[in-house]
């Protein structure tokens, strides 16, 4: 084997060095600077993240095949890894001062360990072209969140959340695994090309049931409707840093794999197997995903339930099918991690500070914490949709991306994700309602974050503002994915 062919795997083994370095401070460094490894990962992470997108500016990355096939890279890839690092760099940020906490005093290094494996299962998820190294990267992606889930060993909640969690990832998999074993019967193949052309023009009822399980396997890490139930309960039992990685990252990640899949592997059947499918499941996932968390009084079992129905929007621009929405999904799933990152760091400041998380006791919380408030408002603002926040283009561009597929069916499909978007707006207002409206004496007193706490929250402040104003940057995401290696897929 020619061992050259690891050097197309630059992210990868970048994340794996990061990965080490940490490995061996935990391990190694003497307990009087282990309060360091935090912001050790945190820079780490930053400057390997830094490095990817400097190797895309200098023209660097390139279409590059590997292992006779099984892996690949491109510009796009690269740029997707990028903003899930975006993402993951923030995390860390945020989640200082909840690991330099005394509960998480012997597993502090774990956390961050487990979170750069599963960040590496994701990146092979998103560069597979073949699914045994599809599989590898999504078991590696799965099986250490359960750990990450149950890192909170002092609360049952968090112990009944890994559980959910690990069984639910347990069975999504067997899912996908007996969809998987169909294709192969179908077409003797587990390459994604070889399966492209195996199944163009035909039509079985064994095809559509393959394809009906590999659409619920991953399903599962998406959290679309039906395949959902297992959210709340682990958002809400999870630690609030691991939620925050949970909610944006991983989802981040099961999205841009959705699309790698059904563009790479089932597209020649677009039209005739899947697209109806994927109809339903936007449908319901809305749908569902708002009216539960209009219900919620747990800010996180709240924010659960809107990451459900941000799925089904998400979604929308996998059914675009072109190159119109690769972009408008990328650029969507950036904003979507500074918004819901903004979100969850105000909840997880509030939490480490006070331990409380329900939306009632956000009332009146304006005159107390009055900063933490403005960041929630946007974040809330942004998710909902609201103009001139980054969030509005986000929708804007997902939307338009779908309709200019042009057939009736997807007009009928946006107006009810529009008709969802009034609904998705109530719910959000509730926040600000009951921070800035309300007449309650609020329960939460006045506090100072912590510099990491406050750091992550200016940097979600920053994207959710910035991406507003400059919104012509999903232009270059356009550009980028117009030539991409996904591009040759949309046939429709």
């Amino acid at each position: 084997m020619d061992y050259s062919q690891f050097l197309a795997m630059k992210q990868e083994i970048a994340i794996l060095v990061v990965f080490l370095l940490v490995f061996l401070y935990d391990t190694f460094m003497p307990k009087s600077t282990q309060k360091g490894l935090p912001v050790f990962a945190a820079v780490l992470t930053l400057l390997a993240t830094l490095g990817g997108f400097c190797s895309h500016c200098l023209g660097v990355d390139a279409d590059t095949v590997a292992f006779a096939g099984m892996y690949e890279t491109s510009p796009v890839i690269a740029a997707i890894k990028g903003i899930l690092n975006v993402g993951v760099v923030i995390v860390l940020i945020q989640s200082i001062k909840w690991a330099n906490g005394e509960n998480m005093l012997m597993r502090r290094g774990e956390f961050y360990e487990l979170l750069l494996v599963t960040l590496f299962g994701m990146y092979l998820m998103l560069s597979a072209r073949h699914f045994l190294l599809f599989v590898i990267g999504l078991e590696s992606a799965s099986l250490p969140l359960a750990a990450m889930v149950a890192l909170d060993k002092n609360r049952y909640e968090s112990h009944e959340a890994a559980v959910k969690y690990i069984l639910t990832a347990v069975f999504s998999s067997a899912i996908f695994m007996m969809g998987l074993s169909f294709v192969y019967g179908l077409t003797g193949s587990l390459y994604f090309e070889n399966i492209y052309f195996a199944v163009s023009g035909q039509l079985s009822t064994l095809l559509i049931v393959a394809v009906a399980f590999v659409i619920a396997g991953i399903g599962f890490k998406l959290s679309l409707v039906p395949f959902h139930l297992w959210t709340a309960d682990v958002y809400q039992g999870a630690p609030t840093s691991v939620t925050s990685y949970l909610s944006v990252i991983s989802k981040g990640a099961a999205a841009f794999a959705f699309l790698v899949v059904m563009a790479q592997v089932f597209g020649s059947v677009y039209s005739q197997v899947w697209e109806w499918m994927l109809y339903a499941l936007i449908i319901l996932t809305i749908t569902v995903g708002n009216l539960f968390a209009i219900r919620q009084r747990n800010m996180k079992r709240f924010l659960a339930f809107s990451s459900i129905s941000q799925a089904g929007y998400i979604m929308l621009g996998v059914i675009a099918y072109n190159a119109m929405g690769v972009a408008a999904l990328m650029y969507y799933i950036l904003v979507y991690i500074f918004s819901n990152l903004a979100a969850f760091g105000v909840i997880g400041a509030i939490e480490n500070a006070t331990g409380r998380v329900s939306m009632d006791d956000y009332r009146g919380l304006y005159r107390t914490n009055p900063r933490l408030s403005f960041c929630m408002m946007l974040a809330m603002f942004s998710l909902a949709g609201i103009p001139p926040f980054a969030g509005f283009f986000s929708k804007f561009f997902i939307f338009t991306s779908a309709i200019n597929q042009g057939s009736v069916a997807i007009y009928v499909l946006v107006l009810i994700a529009l008709i969802n978007t009034i609904v998705s707006l109530y719910y959000y207002l509730l926040v600000v309602k009951a921070m800035f409206i309300s007449e309650d004496e609020c329960v939460i007193p006045t506090f100072r974050s912590s510099f990491g706490e406050r750091l992550g929250l200016w940097l979600t402040i920053a994207g959710i503002i910035g991406l507003g104003i400059v919104s012509f940057f999903y232009s270059s995401l356009l550009d980028l994915t117009s030539t991409g290696s996904l591009n040759m897929y949309f046939l429709g």
